[in-house]
């Protein structure tokens, strides 16, 4: 059995640069001016400020206050797959391998583990790990995440769990003792090792969720992170408080507050008044600002997350040379300077370029000329628009909404209206599960891991609880690639994967996102190339 080197420390400053992210680059931004618009907003904003407290820098140094822009949409972790919620699951529950910053697979509760064929797959755990009620994690509480509860979501035992559909393809987990598990699959699941340190791949304790129910489990989780959850209200603040008996040692950061601060500029006034220690996800203009202000520190860092518009098969957009239209009408690089400053990389499929399943020699061409002549082809045009729904975030990554505005002025000069509607991540969750989205949602798509498995493999399969766009074609493209065991096959298969959903009008891919960050430069703060934000690698000068 492969035996890696032990998880390395992450508290380091200075970062390893990611061979997926070697066409991209970091930065601390130099000064740029200020809007009139995004002051005033930021001026205004202050008003929300009450709900922050003293800078926790400022009265304790193992205590912080973060500025982020959501809360988790549940405490059970196995519930909801939210990528934008993972760094805060990531401080309560621990995940069978991990990744380093720069992105680098590790253990972690997971010791050891080696594929005896593509249908076993050996897990050694460590025995030294122990859930926040002091319960030790077994083999038991592994079984009981990756198996049991998913089988018992999908025969209506338990609550319906989007991790059900992930690990459809696991026959059982035999427990050969405490510490040491095997993993037997029906067909082949080239993803699993991958899945282990992926989203919901969070262990829970059986024993505890089993006693006091998945309801009472949500309201009061209980794991083997790094911190205890002590106090919580939802969309408004998380207290954590360091677990010290947590196998990795604990935290040098005692105690973290997040708050839940949705208005963008509400977050941006925190840091300047210095009631928050860290900021999350703020406006390029505004992170050149705060980055060139004496005590603060503003980052820009690409990561592995891309930026799209998902599509329906709904409204006028079942028809092809309209979905096309849209994409070629939009100028992402034009986007890109305006409102990213020329940091928000384009890309042409939905992947990350550097990425397996991005083909480099691939283009979509931005050519409204094109796109004209294609919405005339389907009746419409710039007198007699075609009006489509559009929805889009607001304040979840940066300058979000004034993207949208951008492409429905795009849009706008070929004939085709939107007008871009705010919606919070718990109605688009609803609304996707429910397949009533608009023709076009503007998202960012989380992907920490790069396999291609996990952006196109999950957008194009009609039979994923993640796609907007159903086509039986790329359902059946897709299926052979799950089962697919040779890795350059598999690659290539994904890459004419994205190749043929974007020829098709299945997404329209915008760019690869960054992440925008700004804090207390007494914060010493770990960048993952992946964009998670773990207070558990953070510590604070005097």
């Amino acid at each position: 059995m492969c035996r890696p080197d032990e998880r390395r420390e992450a508290r380091e400053e200075s970062q390893p640069q990611s061979p997926i992210l070697a066409q991209c680059y970091s930065t601390v931004m130099p000064t740029f001016p200020i809007t009139r618009r995004a002051f005033t907003s930021a001026s205004l904003a202050a008003a929300a400020l009450p709900l922050l407290g003293r800078s926790a820098v400022a009265t304790e140094r193992d205590a912080i206050s973060i500025a982020y822009p959501n809360d988790v949409p549940t405490w059970d972790p196995h519930l909801r797959l939210a990528q934008n919620a993972q760094s805060l699951y990531k401080m309560v529950f621990d995940s069978p391998l991990t990744q380093a910053p720069d992105l680098r697979v590790v253990p972690n509760l997971v010791r050891a583990w080696h594929h005896r064929d593509p249908l076993t797959l050996e897990l050694e755990l460590r025995d030294d790990a122990l859930f926040h009620n002091g319960d030790k994690v077994t083999a038991r509480d592994l079984r009981y995440t990756f198996f049991e509860r998913p089988r018992a979501s999908l025969s209506g035992g338990g609550p319906r769990l989007d991790t059900a559909f992930i690990w459809r393809r696991l026959h059982d987990i035999e427990i050969v003792s405490p510490q040491h598990a095997v993993m037997r699959f029906r067909e082949p699941m080239p993803s699993a090792v991958t899945w282990l340190y992926f989203l919901a791949s969070l262990i829970v304790p059986k024993d505890h969720v089993e006693t006091v129910g998945a309801a009472e489990f949500a309201r009061n989780p209980i794991g083997s992170g790094p911190y205890r959850l002590v106090e919580y209200e939802m969309n408004v603040r998380s207290v954590f408080e360091a677990f010290d008996r947590y196998w990795g040692g604990t935290p040098p950061i005692k105690r973290v507050t997040v708050e839940v601060v949705q208005d963008v500029f509400a977050r941006v006034a925190s840091l300047d008044s210095r009631r928050a220690d860290l900021a999350v996800d703020l406006p390029i203009r505004e992170i050149t600002r705060l980055g060139a202000t004496s005590g603060l520190v503003g980052r820009i860092d690409p990561v592995t997350d891309i930026v799209i518009l998902e599509l329906t098969r709904t409204g006028l957009f079942e028809r092809q040379e309209l979905r096309l239209a849209a994409h070629h009408a939009i100028d992402k690089q034009a986007i890109s300077h305006a409102l990213f400053d020329g940091h928000a990389l384009p890309i042409d499929v939905a992947a990350a370029h550097g990425t397996p399943g991005y083909p480099e020699d691939f283009r979509f061409a931005c050519d409204p000329v094109k796109a004209a002549a294609l919405v005339r082809q389907a009746g419409f045009g710039p007198d007699n628009p075609a009006r489509i729904g559009f929805y889009a975030t607001n304040g979840v990554f940066p300058n979000d909404f004034e993207l949208a505005q951008a492409i429905a002025g795009m849009w706008r000069k070929v004939g085709i209206e939107a007008n871009p509607e705010p919606v919070a991540l718990a109605k688009y969750f609803e609304l996707l599960h429910a397949t009533k989205l608009p023709e076009a949602m503007l998202y960012s798509w989380g992907n920490t891991t790069g396999d291609p498995e996990m952006y196109g493999g999950y957008l194009f399969d009609p039979k994923s609880a993640f796609a907007s766009y159903k086509d039986d074609d790329l359902g059946e493209r897709v299926s052979r690639l799950l089962i697919e065991t040779d890795t350059q096959e598999r690659h290539a298969g994904y890459r004419d994967l994205n190749i043929y959903a974007v020829e098709t009008g299945a997404i329209i891919p915008l760019f690869q996102a960054v992440k925008t960050v700004a804090y207390q430069d007494r914060l010493h703060f770990t960048k993952y190339d992946n964009g998670w934000i773990l207070p558990q690698t953070f510590s604070v000068s005097a």
